[in-house]
């Protein structure tokens, strides 16, 4: 393996755990407190999850547990897109399987879900995992997308475990990832198949929080990888004064990146897609008020400026996602007239002419490169695939047109030019922050102490992160506390709750506070490049957001 000065750097680094993770791992015992209950819909998610629904919330204390030592085979998972640290979830995994029992033996399953179902695996060694400690991405197995969903499924998964003797599976994903973990651990226990099933908090997109999860690992190093992008721009259009960018920010439904990067940042204009949805607010309400801001920096002389825009704003714009609705129920009514037309204007006329009044009179505002990518952009369901639609484009043209429309009436005098930006695979396999490397290694090591403590159904919760490391909590939680009941493909199911930013929290009631202000002055902050060396209020700080919600 070629690697780098900072790679090679980076191997010296020594991950932190909380203080009672640090003792002999005999010595950490399970403290149960309060039986659980659910997000939502307690009674219907009780019903799905007999043996798991209720089970108590555990914390680790100093105690005797020598059963932690009994020989063990485990396997893990890396499931869903990947995130900065998951690399050290699995080498606190190893390294507290390892100290619990020399004997034990690490079983990644390879590309994800599926390797598993495909008996495809690596037997995890020191030698074979040394040189991706303290590293990103999920190169080590891979990751992806297969869900484990039908008893077809868990059936093969509980007969290549027996295989191999392993009687625990951590999985470590996002909310779709452990709610599959926590159905999985479900029908082991139902089936007393003896396989215990983990769940480990990932997702760069945050949406995966409570009260025991204060942060999905990878977060905090993506977030920061994006503010130092836009900051770094940020000051190039304070020097050439002369542009406003668009950027759009990876992030799924949630606008967690979006405000923390604009915590960060302190850019004009950050839209919250969870406010729109909440005001109700038109894509030509967001584009008047952009067009707004634009004029008022104009006079003042600020021919510039930074708009931060959420990826899955478009569906919280209410005629935007009844427009998306009315599309996909049209085309998959008439995928054949649909996809008998090989033009696209002709495909734009057809879809226009059958659409409502209402709906046409969105889709007739749209540019023409996002009324075709509204046609074209389809996922295997047949429906849009709002990720994939351009909203800084169609934002920034719509602007221009609306400035235009302004300078012909006389009321706005300035000069416009646009630049878009999408950051969203930049931030998913950095470098782990100090803050990731520690957090990520202490929950693979605290998943293992779960499974040492006979738990299954479980999520490794490790708390009072705006702390130095050794004043963490560690424990755990049932997944089936986080989970409500959803439609999904026409029917209810069981799923983890997504956390979308909380117009009440105080992280977006300071960012309300001082936007306004942000709107008319330039007031940019530069992050710059993650710190991995240093001062400890450089290179170990958490996100702005999680300070603000911990009163930090």
């Amino acid at each position: 393996m070629d690697i780098s000065p900072l790679q090679q750097a980076r191997y010296a680094y020594q991950p932190k755990l909380p203080a009672i993770l640090r003792k002999d791992i005999t010595s950490i015992a399970p403290a149960f407190g309060e039986a659980t209950g659910a997000a939502t819909d307690a009674d219907a998610v009780k019903a799905l999850f007999p043996h798991t629904y209720g089970m108590s919330r555990v914390t680790f204390t100093e105690g005797d547990n020598q059963a932690i030592t009994a020989r063990r085979n485990v396997g893990v998972i890396l499931s869903g897109g990947q995130a900065p640290g998951g690399h050290n979830v699995i080498s606190g995994l190893f390294d507290a399987l390892k100290a619990a029992n020399p004997e034990n033996t690490l079983y990644g399953f390879k590309g994800g879900p599926s390797g598993i179902l495909e008996d495809s695996y690596q037997i995890i060694t020191s030698e074979f995992l040394d040189p991706y400690r303290n590293t990103g991405g999920f190169d080590i197995i891979g990751s992806g997308r297969t869900k484990l969903e039908t008893q077809e499924q868990f059936e093969i998964c509980a007969k290549v475990c027996k295989k191999h003797d392993i009687s625990a599976l951590v999985i470590i994903g996002g909310d779709d990832s452990n709610t599959n973990a926590a159905v999985l651990a479900e029908y082991f226990l139902e089936k007393n198949h003896g396989i215990q099933v983990i769940g480990c908090p990932k997702t760069i997109d945050g949406d995966l929080k409570n009260e025991f999860i204060e942060i999905s690992f990878g977060f905090d190093t993506a977030t920061k990888t994006y503010s130092e992008l836009i900051g770094n721009i940020s000051r190039d259009a304070n020097s050439a004064k002369k542009y406003w960018h668009f950027i759009k920010l990876m992030g799924r439904s949630a606008s967690h990146i979006a405000l923390e990067c604009a915590l960060e940042t302190q850019p004009n204009i950050c839209l919250i897609s969870e406010e729109v949805e909440a005001n109700k607010q038109s894509l030509v309400g967001i584009v008047e008020d952009i067009a707004q801001a634009v004029s008022a920096r104009a006079l003042d002389g600020n021919n510039f400026g930074v708009v931060l825009i959420p990826e899955g704003l478009v569906e919280f714009i209410p005629e935007i996602k009844a427009l998306i609705d009315e599309i996909n129920h049209f085309l998959a009514k008439e995928a054949t007239a649909f996809n008998a037309l090989t033009d696209g204007d002709q495909r734009v006329a057809f879809v226009d002419s059958h659409l409502s009044k209402s709906s046409q009179s969105v889709f007739s505002i749209l540019p023409d490169e996002i009324q075709k990518q509204l046609l074209m952009d389809r996922d295997p369901h047949g429906n849009v695939q709002v990720s994939r639609i351009e909203t800084d484009k169609l934002l920034a043209s719509m602007v221009e047109n609306r400035l235009k429309q302004m300078k012909a009436e006389g009321t706005y005098k300035g000069k416009f030019s646009s630049m878009t930006h999408f950051f969203g695979y930049e931030g998913r396999c950095a470098f782990p922050t100090n803050f990731d490397a520690d957090y990520c290694y202490s929950l693979g090591y605290n998943a293992f102490c779960l499974i040492g403590a006979g738990l299954s159904g479980y999520l490794s919760s490790v708390t009072n992160l705006c702390a130095p490391a050794l004043d963490w909590n560690a424990g755990g939680i049932p997944i089936t506390m986080m989970m409500n009941m959803e439609v999904r493909h026409g029917a209810k199911k069981p799923v983890i709750k997504k956390a979308l930013v909380e117009l009440d929290g105080k992280p977006f009631a300071y960012f309300a506070e001082h936007r306004s202000r942000w709107a008319r002055e330039t007031c940019f902050t530069y992050p710059g490049a993650v710190q991995y060396y240093g001062p400890s209020e450089v290179c170990d700080k958490t996100t702005v957001t999680l300070a603000l919600e911990q009163g930090r």
